[in-house]
């Protein structure tokens, strides 16, 4: 297997792992999110702040693997 097969093959599959992780971290950050305002109401607005301030950077992690896929998608040819 030479250099450009093996990107080839592992490039979408970093991607797709990032991806899952990506969704597993959002899906908890707004499981925690949704806890907190059901249990303090009268906190809904700062709570709800933090965690799109934290989705945000737990998509950050997915756009970055892309970059990456994309730069690694130009090495092969």
């Amino acid at each position: 297997m030479d250099l450009s097969s093996a990107i080839a093959l592992a490039a979408p599959i970093g991607v797709g792992l990032a991806a899952l992780g990506s969704g597993i971290g959002l899906g908890l950050a707004v499981l925690g999110a949704m806890t907190a305002i059901g249990r303090q109401p009268e906190a809904s607005g700062k709570i709800m702040t933090n965690m799109i301030i934290g989705a945000a950077l737990i998509e950050a992690l997915t756009i970055y693997a892309l970059i990456v896929f994309f730069i690694l998608l130009g090495k092969i040819g």
